[in-house]
């Protein structure tokens, strides 16, 4: 009798410690789960599950009802669709269970078995409910998937492996003045810190970059060598058309808080990246923001967040970007945003949107979709009337704004899928394009059973024709604080801001004839023409924009006279026919037309011979069309020794910047280096004088000039006429 008293005794004991180590289990995962750390919340959730009795049907259905809710968050879909299972088994499932697994059965790709679990919800669902009208979606996204599947697209996609690990990679990139970085954040074991998070069961995430060789050919991912990274999240990184600030999330940790993710902006000196400094967008603090992207113009930031004023639970959001703090800001709101979720927005360079969501009819988690408008400058444009201001952000409306229409508010945007296999099943997000062609990277989690997210190429051979243009100081480097203006009879309209080697590119359509005029303080402006004819492939046109200098003396290369005279040669036509175009683009300096001599010959012969070939070449402008009052011929003979500039001594290594072409300096050197010193020094050139011609009148009074036709009241585009 004692014996059976031990061992009821022993059971009774047991049953309790289990229940206790069962309790203990869901306070740790209530915890756990209440700061966002869903990882070993499932954990402690599936430990308090087993060491439930299925006698307690309630209790254990609602422990699967938790740990079902965990899976989900972090995408572990086969067994967030088991605990749902389990817990519909145990009979405590509702209609946001039969949604949830929808959803789960929709990135499975069962498709038939989502529409059942779809049609349960909008059914049981109340109607103002907005999870009975992505309910909706889902049941339409269900019966439309396999089609879409088996229609398929022109897209190539392809895993590119040497970026991905054995963790999760997302959000690529593509960075540097040729696209020849590829930014991305990845959780491998490479990243800082080492505690694994307890919201993804990772590392936390960092920022890695792999680079392009002189053959085309990425190199292996590395860490960066600066302060970007820490221990904390981060990641989902732009950057800024110049390339010198990258703007990207970061989770910061905190063991008692929810996490909430914010943006922040780091700047490029040289080759390194700054610490990131926060960038506030608000002051609410409960609220996330992340995923930034920057519009082609530079001009908006755009973002996702949850905070109060959206449409559901992740919008995407839009600020002005002020120097380095931006703007109030306002929501995209219909068509784009929907009552799910949208998030990860980035720009193909020709102004379309492209976004993902789990809102829009798609094949199942997030899909990738685009927002396009005939109006393009309307997600990009700085000239916003009136914002829709967030409910907990600052900002005001400037003074009679309240009174426009919004831009915004009017935008007519188009919604397209692109189909498989750019979309799959899984989740589909966080495009990047290499130039303006419709190919890059982005990233997918489909046909990982973890969950993980990798990279994959894509390319659309669609025929696209581009524009590239170099801006640079006549005889001199780069100007990287230029902008480029294009006018098309098509009614473009377009500012550009030039990249950090001086360069832009830009798409153009065919049949239409485009004026580019490049402008850059302290320089003359230029301006190139270019008709574009309809193609049958891809085709890029290359265009140089060489501007001269207002403060120093530019040289006209390619001037030809006639040995000992001062007759110009046929062969100078090209260059003088240059300079009467320079002259009419900037019709408001004057300019001295100097020339030179080398130092043989009397310093008297040399003056009259150099001053009367600048009175050729001032004869000739004056015959094309030039002002002779803007004129003034000057011969220096050899009074006026060449200065080399850096560009020159990379030309010829022997001399340096700096270096003064006289003719006791020229003498020094070997015979050969001495005639090439002395056909620098024989040169044509010209220097501004003035800025200010036909501006004023004899009494110094400004002249005005006719004001440019108003456009009608139904259009808000800058005709070309304001431009110039």
């Amino acid at each position: 009798m004692r014996k059976v008293f031990t061992i009821l005794y022993s059971i009774v004991c047991a049953v309790l410690f289990v229940s206790c180590g069962a309790d203990q289990a869901m306070k740790k995962g209530d915890k756990f789960y209440a700061i966002g750390e869903y990882f070993d919340a499932a954990a402690q959730y599936r430990k308090a599950y087993t060491h439930t009795s299925n006698k307690d049907r309630a209790v254990k259905g609602q422990r699967a009802m938790k740990m079902a809710e965990c899976y989900r968050r972090i995408h572990f879909t086969s067994k967030a669709i088991s605990a749902y299972q389990n817990a519909i088994r145990y009979k405590q499932d509702d209609s946001l269970t039969h949604f949830y697994l929808g959803q789960l059965q929709m990135r499975n790709g069962n498709y038939r078995e989502a529409e059942k679990q779809f049609q349960m919800a909008a059914d049981s669902l109340p109607f103002e409910d907005p999870h009975r009208q992505l309910a909706l979606t889902g049941l339409k996204s269900a019966k439309q998937a396999a089609q879409w599947k088996k229609d398929g697209s022109d897209y190539t996609i392809k895993r590119m492996d040497l970026f991905n690990s054995r963790r999760a990679e997302y959000s690529p990139m593509l960075g540097g003045d040729e696209d020849n970085q590829l930014y991305f954040t990845s959780t491998r074991n490479q990243a800082q810190g080492d505690e694994y998070s307890g919201i993804t069961g990772s590392k936390n995430a960092d920022i890695f970059l792999s680079q392009k060789d002189d053959k085309g050919k990425w190199g292996k991912p590395q860490t960066i060598d600066s302060e970007l990274n820490s221990e904390m999240d981060e990641g989902a990184c732009c950057f800024s058309p110049d390339g010198k600030s990258m703007y990207l999330t970061i989770c910061k940790t905190d063991p008692n808080y929810p996490r909430y993710a914010t943006i922040a902006v780091s700047s490029r000196s040289d080759a390194s990246w700054s610490k990131p400094k926060d960038l506030v967008i608000s002051k609410d603090t409960l609220s996330s923001f992340a995923h930034p992207a920057v519009s082609p113009d530079g001009e908006w930031l755009y973002f996702t967040s949850d905070m109060p004023g959206g449409l559901g639970g992740f919008d995407i959001w839009r600020c002005k970007i002020i120097g380095n703090e931006v703007g109030p800001s306002e929501n995209l709101g219909a068509p784009v945003n929907t009552p799910g979720d949208e998030m990860f927005p980035t720009f193909r360079p020709n102004g379309d949107l492209y976004f993902s969501s789990d809102g829009h009819p798609g094949m199942g988690g997030l899909d990738i979709f685009i927002a396009k408008s005939n109006d393009k400058d309307l997600l990009t444009t700085t000239e916003t009337t009136k914002t829709t201001l967030s409910a907990s952000g600052g900002g005001t409306l400037a003074s009679g704004e309240e009174k426009k229409l919004s831009k915004l508010s009017e935008l007519s945007l188009k919604i397209e899928h692109p189909g498989f296999p750019l979309n799959s099943q899984g989740d589909d997000f966080g495009m990047t394009f290499e130039g303006k062609r419709n190919q890059g990277y982005f990233c997918s989690n489909r046909g990982d059973n973890r969950g993980y997210d990798h990279i994959y190429s894509f390319f659309n051979p669609e025929i696209v024709q581009t524009v590239k243009g170099w801006v640079y100081e006549q005889d001199g480097y780069e100007l990287t604080a230029a902008q480029v203006y294009i006018v098309g009879n098509d009614g473009t309209n377009t500012k550009l801001s030039v990249r950090g080697d001086g360069s832009f590119t830009q798409e153009i359509k065919p049949n239409v004839d485009y004026v580019f005029l490049a402008t850059c303080k302290g320089f003359l402006n230029h301006q190139e023409q270019l008709r574009v004819e309809p193609v049958t492939k891809s085709e890029e046109y290359v265009l140089q924009f060489p501007l001269a200098n207002i403060s120093a003396p530019v040289l006209i290369e390619n001037i030809f006279y006639d040995f000992d005279k001062a007759t110009l040669r046929p062969e100078s036509a090209t260059a003088l026919d240059e300079l009467v175009q320079l002259l009419n683009e900037n019709p408001n300096i004057t300019i001295e037309l100097s020339a030179h001599t080398d130092y043989k010959g009397s310093d008297a012969y040399n003056e009259g011979l150099s001053q009367r070939r600048a009175e050729s070449v001032v004869n000739y402008l004056i015959a094309h069309g030039i002002a002779s009052d803007r004129l003034t011929p000057k011969g220096y003979g050899e009074g006026k020794p060449k200065t080399i500039k850096r560009k020159v001594a990379e030309r010829y290594p022997f001399l340096k910047e700096g270096d003064v072409l006289t003719e006791a300096y020229i003498t020094t050197l070997p015979e050969e280096q001495q005639e090439q010193c002395n056909q620098l020094n024989r040169r044509t050139e010209f220097i501004v004088l003035r800025t200010t011609y036909g501006l004023f009148d004899k009494a110094g009074r400004l002249i005005q000039t006719p004001k440019p036709k108003e456009s009608s009241k139904d259009s808000d585009q800058t005709q070309p006429s304001e431009l110039w």
